[in-house]
């Protein structure tokens, strides 16, 4: 069925010509006064009975929020566009977007610690003089009152994590952990604005679907109305017709309160500010069709973002172990400084403490190496060492289980899109149905064959079906949502 379907289906009233019923053809005049009592008094009741409003009119007014952009025309929203735009606004998606540029910027700054590091330094060092009496001034560190430093440093760790990047390793699984979670939350905001997206595409059509329920009860109660004053329809028709009528008009301010709160809903996921003045496209009918479970478990495999945080998690600690082992080992760290010491900003001067010698070259190099060996730390090292082994064992019961899990969970969200699919053709057989047999209980009426409650119960019958189709293609929508956060999308 098309939108239009959902304004203008099937199963209409159409009431132009009334035939007389066959049971008040048996009546006749000779029966006492109370058959003429019983004849005028629902005339009466009838009488006093409201006229119903229109399908139109509402008696509750909803309130609404400002209107906001009002003077434009109301943006046309897709899916795919409204999935864009929540990405922007969405504080949860945004935030695991953020630490996975965090983690590798962490990375390259791990990458970078393995490499060498050069730096420039210049210094001037004023220390206060003994009158003369001493070259080197007052502190024995320096060689005059005036020094210059003006050095290139070359720095090099060669630790035994260095040599086996541990540190690099570690920043590659937490990059991929730190990616596999933004990739959870985009497909979690997907499911998210697709429920919301189709809940106000559905409670639209709802909507439309009890407008029209309510126009066609009010006509009923019009028809039976006017039967029974021209004596052709028992008094209970009229009744009956009447409560349908009123059940109906509740029905729909339910619905419009449906739509409102769902469009308030995805209002608040698309717009930095709240804006209403939009229109969704009902593409509930076009539905992908349901890929086989073979190339579904295999994009599974692959895909699956929960899989693969537990996995990188599990190598996390592995590496966490290995950096805890490596701290044993002795760190040898290498500096090569270039450049000069002098009481001269020069490359040749005469040195304060040795004048006798003349002028000597300052620019040289000196090299210090520091050979660290772990003795005794009161056990530190190795609490740390059984702290790592302690997560370790943690994280590889996690993988463990999310593989048992996944595996589970990727069977129940399969046979559940698989349901789904196959509720929405049941249930579109099931509202043809139910329009063809309204259309033949409303002849059946016409012909004095069936009472009003056929009627009724037909309609009910209509309404439901069709508000089950509805859901049946929501829940397929959301069946496929959910499994695509485990498949990606196919």
């Amino acid at each position: 069925m098309g939108n239009s379907s959902w304004i203008n289906c099937c199963g209409s009233l159409d009431w132009t010509h009334f035939k007389t019923r066959s049971f008040l053809t048996r009546l006749t005049i000779s029966t006492t006064g109370l058959a003429l009592v019983i004849s005028v008094l629902p005339l009466r009741i009838a009488a006093q009975a409201p006229p119903p409003s229109t399908a139109a009119e509402s008696s509750i007014q909803l309130l609404q929020p400002p209107a906001q952009g009002q003077s434009t025309p109301p943006i046309t929203v897709t899916l795919q566009d409204a999935l864009e735009r929540a990405r922007k606004n969405d504080p949860g998606y945004l935030s695991a977007v953020t630490d996975a540029k965090n983690a590798q910027e962490d990375r390259l700054q791990a990458r970078n610690a393995l490499l060498p590091s050069a730096v420039a330094s210049t210094q001037f060092l004023g220390t206060q003089g003994d009158g003369g009496k001493i070259s080197d001034g007052r502190f024995v560190t320096n060689d005059g009152i005036h020094v210059y430093r003006a050095w290139g440093v070359f720095h090099q760790d060669l630790s035994p994590g260095t040599f086996m990047a541990t540190g690099l390793k570690r920043a590659k699984a937490a990059e991929a952990l730190a990616k596999a979670k933004a990739e959870i939350a985009r497909r979690g905001l997907t499911v998210t604005v697709s429920k919301s997206f189709y809940g106000l595409v559905v409670a639209q059509r709802k909507y439309a679907t009890s407008q029209q329920a309510l126009e066609q009860t009010r006509h009923f109660f019009d028809i039976t109305r006017a039967a029974e004053r021209e004596g052709q329809a028992p008094h209970t028709d009229a009744l009956k017709a009447e409560i349908q009528y009123r059940l109906q008009e509740q029905a729909f301010d339910e619905a419009k309160l449906a739509m409102e709160d769902a469009r308030l809903t995805l209002a608040v996921l698309l717009f930095p500010t709240l804006n209403e003045n939009f229109s969704v496209v009902d593409d509930l009918d076009s539905a992908q069709a349901l890929p086989a479970f073979p190339e579904v478990q295999a994009m599974a495999e692959k895909e699956n973002p929960d899989l693969r945080v537990a996995i990188e998690a599990a190598r996390q600690s592995d590496l966490d172990v290995t950096a805890a082992k490596t701290a044993f080992f002795p760190t040898l760290v290498v500096d090569t400084d270039y450049g000069i010491e002098a009481n001269c900003f020069a490359l040749r001067c005469t040195r304060a403490s040795f004048p006798e010698v003349g002028v000597v070259p300052n620019l040289g190099y000196f090299v210090t190496a520091a050979l660290t060996i772990p003795v005794w730390d009161w056990g530190t090292l190795r609490s740390k060492l059984h702290q790592a082994q302690y997560k370790q064992q943690v994280a590889k019961a996690t993988l463990n289980q999310e593989q048992q899990l996944k595996i589970t969970e990727l069977f129940a969200a399969y046979n559940e899109a698989a349901v789904a699919r196959s509720a929405v053709d049941a249930s579109r057989h099931t509202a043809e149905l139910a329009a063809d047999s309204l259309r033949l209980v409303n002849l059946r009426y016409e012909s004095g064959a069936s009472p009003a409650t056929e009627v009724v119960d037909a309609q009910t019958t209509l309404f439901t079906a069709r508000n089950a189709y509805i859901d049946a293609q929501a829940r397929f929508r959301a069946a496929l949502a959910g499994l695509q956060t485990m498949t990606g999308t196919f």
